[in-house]
């Protein structure tokens, strides 16, 4: 199956496309827009919530009514149906020029996200918010463009990346919290684009979005191309799969810094592709909230 426009959406920044299983949804952020989508799969209806600040990523909750936010300055819980914001927990406030960016829940159902500095100097931190809504830096190098975030099947690896670097690393992740030390998983030579969002598969596949690549590609679990799929779109951002089965590839682009002639050349960018690419997915960790005391470490 070729991938096709599911939602003209044209997001100037596209990202994070998670699919709900018990709504049967996707949603998706435009970062520069500060907004939130809904696709609703079974009529194909749309809402969107606009929100105070720029929304880098975000997670599922374990209560439906809620979403875990990565906005730019902090972290925040988001009420659906009451469209009301907790106060934000602080992230990064010594360093004002930066957002978080790339984020995703592990197995144990923390949320783990990457931080983005647009002058692309590597000032930037991982941080996991545990269920209290503590926030921990994570022991891993400093980044400019903390991205492709995802998490083996049995959780015992983490994926991420420093964009301009075109490097996929992977580390040792326990239950416990503990990393060990990182290690190339993938190079991307300069044709390929750079490495942006990834999501895992079942088989525990890793879907990368390549941006100025205009294709999403699969590694196996030992970092070895397994398939790739071109899409009409050349600032891919981040895969999800979805779909009742699981078996839909969901993926989100951007059309911010592309000129008139590159628009008439791509008229769905910023959309929502999807494709069928023949693996299945894994049902998206939800970050499961306990109500208590609120306090960053650094």
């Amino acid at each position: 199956m070729k991938p096709r426009l599911l939602v003209d959406a044209r997001a100037r920044l596209g990202e994070c496309p998670l699919w709900c299983e018990r709504a049967g949804a996707l949603y998706w952020t435009d970062i520069e827009s500060a907004t939130l989508h809904c696709w609703q799969a079974a009529d194909g209806r749309l809402r969107r919530w606009t929100l105070p600040e720029r929304l880098g990523s975000f997670a599922l909750c374990a209560d439906d009514s809620q979403l875990l936010l990565g906005l730019a300055s902090g972290i925040a819980l988001f009420d659906l149906a009451r469209e009301t914001l907790s106060p934000i927990v602080p992230v990064d406030a010594e360093q004002p020029g930066t957002r978080i960016n790339d984020g995703r829940c592990d197995r144990q159902g923390r949320f783990v996200f990457g931080m983005f500095n647009p002058a692309e100097a590597p000032i930037g931190h991982f941080y996991r918010v545990h269920p209290d809504l503590r926030v921990e830096r994570l022991p891993l190098p400093p980044v400019a463009v903390g991205n492709s975030i995802a998490f083996s099947p049995d959780g015992t690896t983490m994926y991420f990346t420093d964009s301009p670097t075109r490097t996929i690393q992977r580390v040792d992740y326990g239950a416990d919290g503990r990393i060990g030390t990182p290690r190339s998983f993938v190079q991307l030579p300069a044709s390929d684009g750079f490495a942006d969002g990834s999501t895992v598969d079942a088989e525990g596949g890793l879907w990368n979005a390549q941006w100025r690549g205009a294709r999403v590609v699969r590694y196996d679990a030992a970092g070895v191309e397994s398939a790739r799929f071109e899409v009409p779109a050349s600032q891919l951002t981040c895969p999800a799969f979805g779909g009742a089965a699981l078996d839909q590839l969901y993926l989100t682009s951007a059309r911010a810094g592309l000129d008139p002639a590159a628009l008439e050349k791509e008229p769905g960018a910023g959309g929502v592709f999807v494709l069928q690419p023949g693996w299945r997915g894994l049902p998206e960790p939800r970050f499961a909230h306990a109500r208590s005391t609120r306090r960053q470490e650094p």
